[in-house]
């Protein structure tokens, strides 16, 4: 009789494995606007976790744009055997059929659904995947490289956190956020972007205004790759493992460009700054980019200090000048327009336009410390003073 119930229990269990679906590989859709996010099979919820598919890889950078202190998991899936080339100074060339993804999330607080975390993020620590236990998701952004082009696809996560369904129009979230030492939460509104406001950072020339990656360059890439430690290769460089993996082809062997990380204390404060303007206003405020004619070029390519906002008097700001004349004024961060706007939450004032809710307090602390260590000062004309000249502060930003 007990032999017959542990047969029985046995062949249950085979026939439950028997049953069990496995996992389907990435999907890519050539066309179309799939309407859920699982319809990729970028991702799955399993187990309480979402844990990326087979063959989807995820990356750090190492300065990021900020999105309301919220957290990143960032993927890259490429068709089996094809390869990206790399660029020097763009986005790494990928290949048709190539899907990144950003999936955006915050731990979780106590006080209900909408209260979550404001800690800081340490990237590689979720190597077994999201557990939705201790995180809140809230959207995964999808840019997709079709033979037309790249686009890109807001998905939003339901209530339950077992999907996330296509938002073209975009979406609002409203959410609380608590610090851990504890104090009055803030009450904010997460903003997904809607299909025109994604071209409106990804259209990152503003002749051709066709989507383009902007996170996955080498200046951003080149550091050391957090997520796969267990292979052998510890502390090894995320540019060096893809090109290894046979992923990434034409890699120099030396002078690749890299980025620091703004919240190295170790690195110089000119490094820490640019990095930050590079990654969060470069892809518009660039020679080519949306704010071209605005003559502040914020990217890593400039270093003309006047180009950079020294005593630049804005050309089109409107209200955003704060009554404030020029766009950096060196020693007075409090006497910038940079400054101003970045710590601004007035529609027609705040820098970045999109992507933010609040204001980044880490962040505009680099930019105050910069412009302090600049030095000289503007004349009533917009000219660095005789006592000194552009050239010093060039001297003073390096």
């Amino acid at each position: 009789m007990k032999y017959g119930y542990v047969m029985a229990a046995v062949l249950a269990a085979l026939s439950m494995v028997g049953c069990k679906r496995s996992a389907e590989p990435v999907s890519f859709h050539a066309q179309g606007q799939p309407a859920k996010l699982s319809d990729w099979h970028v991702f799955n919820v399993e187990d309480g976790h979402l844990r990326w598919n087979d063959g989807v890889e995820p990356y750090a950078l190492n300065t990021a744009l900020f999105s309301d202190y919220a957290h990143k998991l960032r993927t890259i899936w490429m068709p089996p055997g094809t390869k990206a080339t790399y660029q020097a100074e763009a986005a790494l060339d990928f290949p048709v059929g190539t899907i990144i993804s950003k999936t955006f999330y915050y731990p979780r607080a106590s006080g209900g659904a909408g209260a979550v975390l404001r800690v800081a993020e340490r990237v590689g620590e979720s190597r077994d995947g999201l557990d939705l236990k201790d995180v809140r998701l809230i959207e995964t952004r999808l840019l997709v490289r079709r033979e037309s082009g790249w686009v890109a696809l807001p998905y939003v996560w339901n209530a339950q956190q077992t999907e996330a369904e296509l938002a073209r129009a975009g979406d609002t979230v409203s959410l609380e956020m608590h610090l851990p030492e504890g104090g009055e939460p803030q009450r904010f509104t997460y903003l997904v972007p809607d299909e025109n406001q994604c071209a409106g950072c990804h259209a990152t020339n503003n002749t051709t205004r066709e989507l383009q990656p902007i996170g996955p360059k080498a200046r951003h890439l080149n550091r050391d790759d957090p997520w796969h430690p267990g292979e052998g290769h510890a502390g090894e460089n995320q540019l060096a493992r893809m090109a290894r993996l046979g992923r990434l082809e034409g890699l120099p062997a030396a002078d690749i460009p890299r980025n620091a990380r703004f919240d190295d204390a170790r690195a110089k404060l000119e490094d820490r700054a640019r990095a930050y303007l590079d990654v969060n206003c470069g892809h518009c405020h660039n020679p080519k980019g949306p704010a071209d004619t605005s003559g502040l070029w914020l990217d890593a390519a400039t270093d003309e200090p006047r180009r950079l906002g020294l005593c630049k008097p804005p050309v089109a700001a409107g209200q955003g000048t704060g009554d404030h004349l020029f766009d950096i004024v060196p020693g007075q961060p409090d006497a910038s327009i940079l400054v101003y706007r970045m710590d601004s939450l007035d529609p027609g004032a705040m820098m970045p336009e999109l992507g933010r809710s609040t204001v980044h307090e880490e962040g505009v602390a680099v930019i105050r410390d910069w412009i302090k260590a600049w030095l000289g000062s503007c004349s009533s004309e917009g000219e660095p003073s005789e006592s000194a000249p552009a050239e010093n502060a060039q001297v003073a930003m390096k």
